[in-house]
């Protein structure tokens, strides 16, 4: 796998070229960094998709369209998601590398051309974004937050997490709240995007088999031209919990969810943020884990149970589905696995098997030029880039003593049971 060459274009701009030749196809991204905030993700939810419909030289979706049709049938999306307490505007545009593109094309310099035409030159009405497009992407974002609603798992890992992180910028959806959305106007997207171009960390990402250098230059040129001021981004780490919260909800279901929220001490930041994603692996993620073999197999606790790190906020989240009678049960027994691993009783090969559960994931990650792309984009507020080798290496080098040491850093902070009526 490719490194990651980062260049600076200017005032918290950065270009990041990760040479792969192995696709026909290149990748542009350009990923816009703010603070996560209550009262303007929707706002920045909405912007996302509204910028990717149109924008001043081809001012609607058709023509649009045509445009990427004529650049070798490329494409265009955008997206907003957390990492942390930052909010990160996603704008990509894919399409041929420019190695296999006819007559000399240089590809990459048109797709950098319209990724900045979209970012930068919007199609405006009488000075605001067009009205009829903020409607129509409104209507997208308000069913998103109705299906994620409708889905009960999806919900209640979502409950968790605004119960665990109530006075914390996290507890924030990466789309705001549907109250908010609603509120959206054409002037408050106006607001958000002339705050994103003057405030927002940028990194740009590409990612092919072709130089990069045309692509570089441009979107150097454009950044030259904007007075920018970078906001400050950052993340709240609580290191423990000093109570347990614990809240019950009931809803006409048929299958309970257990959800569990964990203060680790040990964020991104931290040495032993190795070794904690290694004891996550241990204790509940995969089908040799703990929660696995010992709560859903041998117990019959469950229909399902599995954990996730968060190290960049440094929480570690439980979630399962129960019968009923079984919420308490699946809580304590989550608590039991827990201190199993606390104690130091898991084997070497457990250990083994861990790191080498790990390194399968990551092999899969180069099967596309996504994959290469979303591998670096996924350490942006890392302390710094690292390849897969060196991951790999860091993950090898954990000790058994050191996942122990980890583990005993876990409080219990919160735990969130949405329960079914009870059965007549």
């Amino acid at each position: 796998m490719s490194t990651n060459i980062r260049t600076k274009l200017s005032d918290n701009v950065y270009f990041n070229e990760i040479n792969v030749d192995r696709f026909k196809t290149m990748r542009l991204t350009a990923i816009a960094l703010l603070p996560l905030e209550k009262e303007t993700a929707s706002d920045f939810a909405l912007l996302t998709q509204v910028l990717t419909r149109s924008c001043e030289e081809y001012p609607d979706f058709t023509a649009l369209s045509k445009k990427l049709s004529s650049l070798y049938g490329a494409s265009l999306s955008a997206g907003v998601r957390k990492t942390g307490e930052t909010l990160a505007l996603t704008f990509s545009i894919a399409g041929i590398d420019d190695r296999y593109a006819f007559d000399g094309d240089v590809v990459s310099k048109e797709l950098s051309e319209l990724l900045l035409k979209v970012i930068f030159a919007p199609k405006f009405t009488d000075g605001v974004f067009d009205s009829d497009e903020v409607e129509q992407e409104r209507r997208q974002l308000i069913d998103l937050a109705d299906s994620e609603f409708n889905d009960k798992r999806v919900y209640a890992n979502a409950r968790l997490v605004e119960i665990m992180c109530e006075n914390e910028a996290f507890g924030v959806k990466r789309y705001g709240t549907r109250e908010n959305i609603l509120k959206s106007t054409p002037e408050s997207l106006k607001k958000a995007w002339d705050r994103m171009l003057k405030g927002a960390s940028f990194e740009v990402f590409y990612v092919g088999g072709a130089s990069c250098e045309a692509a570089k230059e441009i979107f150097k040129e454009k950044f030259s031209k904007v007075t920018r001021t970078p906001e400050q981004l950052s993340t709240q780490i609580i290191r423990e919990a000093k109570e347990v919260k614990r809240v019950e909800e009931t809803m006409d279901i048929a299958q309970a969810k257990v959800l569990m929220g964990f203060r680790t001490n040990c964020d991104k930041n931290d040495s032993g943020v190795f070794a904690m994603r290694l004891m996550n692996v241990i204790l509940g993620s995969g089908t040799r884990s703990k929660f696995f073999l010992n709560i859903r197999e041998k117990q019959s606790l469950c229909y399902y149970c599995f954990s996730r790190y968060n190290r960049f906020k440094g929480i570690l989240t439980v979630e399962s589905g129960v019968e009923n009678i079984n919420a308490q049960r699946t809580v304590d027994a989550v608590l039991h696995e827990l201190e199993e691993v606390k104690k130091g009783n898991f084997t070497d090969e457990d250990l083994r098997l861990a790191k080498l559960s790990v390194a399968s994931d990551f092999v899969s990650i180069t099967d596309t030029v996504t994959g290469n792309e979303e591998w670096y984009v996924s350490q942006l507020t890392d302390p710094e880039f690292l390849s897969l080798e060196e991951t790999t290496a860091k993950f090898n080098a954990v000790t058994k003593e050191e996942i122990i040491e980890v583990a005993n850093k876990l409080t219990l902070d919160t735990v969130y049971i949405l329960t079914g009526k009870e059965e007549q």
